[in-house]
């Protein structure tokens, strides 16, 4: 099979990822000036967590909300968390505005109804932030935006590694999935924008363990980008604090704050003390401040909970289907009406799922989206330092794309052989090809996320356990390069897709051991108080000539 493709790509910008913050980025700096070549291992009309659409875009309207204060305190408080620099928020919520405004122009329904609607993921009687909108056809507008700005779109190109060149980032290796055939392909760039997104498939699946695509989030969104930036010596922030979401059980589908109703256990109570009749303007925030709820009620087995919408109206009714329409859950809903599921008579049981990255975890940026490494920038849901999901990725990948396209008007492009990368990654991949009647990517992600659930998980910590953990990674990580084996430029994608799982789990254990208290999802048995001095640091991991480091910095 061949493997190098003679040509070598090149653009002043390159992104990596095609979802909403790559789209954002690469629209923004062909704006400015730039050439850009936006790379997808999908493609862009249809790939990553906002694949289908969203319903909520969290943001600061001035003339709704009033002082940014008050979205700013309204986010701490919500699903977004405190794990945040306050320099990032105010980026965000300076900018949240425009942004809805141009997709209301573009074609993307912002404002359904003629108004801002601010519904869901809210405190009964306190100020809304997240703004209700139609986003089913988010990924197709913005698909269409970027290539009128005049920004290249290379779809099924997964890229493998950046390339460095005295200690700044000059390109990347990228793998051509279009075609069985595995190529791969040279970029030249003066400043690359991540924007992969999640990382899903490191724990099992809660929902359905063995079946890894029953995620709640795009399964092939695996912590490239947190992988990719950590390889290259980036800083990653937060990442021993995996997130857990939650919702309908067995179907793992996002939404929650789209159902109108109240979650109760099995006797008809109330969960919450916060609504105890259903609302469209606030939803149950109940599942956003307490996590664990539902695994917490099947442990101690006061469960099931569940989602009770049978006392809404016909209009309400109407509502939350329109609302988890544009989500994306057509698939549950297809299955409902199918088996006679009617949500105004029949309870429907709700889970947490298994845990995974998204905002708050991963990597270090600051206000324009700049990484610790020059030349590189992150966007999305692989920021470590802030959160705010499908439209922190709108904004910070904005952001990201101008600061890189007026970065890049200044810088030289570089060579892509200078660190041997390229010839490194061409060996590796030969060796996958070359093997025959060898184990599978499947199997090695399966026993990653055996390793992650047994000596990384979100119940209990320690530090024999993450000891033991980093231990047993690396003789998995050893024997997958050793034995694991692909066929075609797909299992190949995978066998990369699953050593970029490894070092978010070796990111994960690494801090999770230097994190020496509990906190939130982070439960050490050696240490069960909250050391209240670390209340407003983070710990930052990081590669720094070939040794691996980790620091805490103060918020910003």
């Amino acid at each position: 099979m061949a493997l190098l493709h003679k040509d070598i790509l090149e653009a002043d910008v390159l992104v990596v990822g095609g979802g909403i913050g790559g789209l954002m980025a690469g629209m923004n700096a062909a704006r400015h000036g730039a050439s850009v070549i936006v790379v997808e291992k999908a493609d862009t009309r249809r790939s990553g967590s906002g694949a289908t659409g969203n319903d909520h875009f969290c943001c600061w309207i001035p003339e709704v909300h009033g002082p940014m204060e008050v979205a700013i305190k309204e986010t701490l408080n919500s699903m977004h968390g405190k794990m945040q620099d306050l320099t990032l928020i105010r980026a965000f919520f300076e900018q949240s505005a425009i942004t809805v405004r141009d997709w209301d122009e573009w074609g993307i329904s912002m404002r359904p109804s003629g108004a801002w609607d601010f519904s869901g993921h809210a405190f009964p009687g306190r100020p809304r932030i997240f703004l209700k909108y139609a986003g089913a056809n988010q990924k197709e507008v913005l698909t269409r935006e970027a290539k009128k700005s005049g920004a290249k779109l290379v779809n099924h190109l997964a890229v493998l590694d950046l390339i460095m060149e005295g200690g700044r980032v000059v390109g990347a290796l990228g793998l051509d999935v279009s075609k069985p055939e595995p190529v791969l392909k040279r970029i030249r760039a003066k400043a690359v924008i991540l924007c992969t997104g999640t990382a899903n498939r490191l724990y099992p699946s809660n929902n359905s363990p063995g079946w890894m695509f029953n995620t709640a989030f795009c399964p092939a969104c695996t912590g490239a980008g947190r992988s990719l930036a950590y390889r290259s010596g980036a800083r990653l922030v937060n990442m021993e604090m995996p997130n857990r979401h939650a919702g309908p059980k067995f179907f793992s589908r996002c939404g929650k704050a789209t159902w109108i109703g109240v979650y109760r256990g099995p006797h008809g109570e109330a969960l919450g003390p916060f609504v105890t009749k259903p609302t469209r303007e606030s939803g149950d925030i109940t599942a956003d401040v307490w996590n664990s709820l539902f695994s917490d009620r099947m442990k101690n087995g006061q469960g099931p909970s569940y989602m009770d919408c049978t006392e809404i109206d016909q209009a309400d009714l109407d509502y939350m289907i329109w609302g988890l329409v544009h989500e994306g859950n057509t698939g549950m809903l297809d299955y409902m009406q199918r088996e006679g599921i009617d949500v105004r008579k029949h309870y429907v049981e709700f889970t947490q799922y298994e845990p995974h990255l998204i905002g708050c975890r991963g990597i270090d940026i600051d206000e324009r989206g700049r990484t610790t490494v020059p030349g590189l920038y992150a966007a999305g849901d692989e920021v470590g330092n802030f959160r705010a999901d499908l439209s922190g990725a709108a904004v910070f990948g904005w952001l990201a794309g101008a600061d890189a396209a007026q970065a890049a008007r200044t810088l030289p492009h570089g060579s892509l052989e200078a660190d041997g990368t390229v010839a490194k990654r061409v060996d590796l991949c030969e060796r996958f090809l070359s093997r025959r009647d060898a184990p599978l990517w499947k199997e090695a992600n399966l026993a990653l996320q055996q390793i992650m659930r047994d000596y990384a998980g979100v119940e209990v910590r320690s530090e024999t356990l993450l000891s033991a953990g980093l231990a047993y990674l690396a003789m998995l990580r050893k024997k997958a390069l050793e034995t694991m084996c692909a066929d075609n430029a797909h299992t190949l994608m995978r066998c990369h897709e699953t050593l970029d799982l490894m070092d978010c789990g070796e990111v994960i254990m690494i801090a999770a051991r230097e994190r020496k208290e509990t906190r939130e999802r982070h439960i050490r048995s050696d240490f069960p108080f909250t050391n209240p001095l670390l209340a407003e640091k983070f710990l930052g991991v990081w590669k720094e000539n070939g040794s691996i480091r980790a620091e805490w910095r103060e918020m910003r």
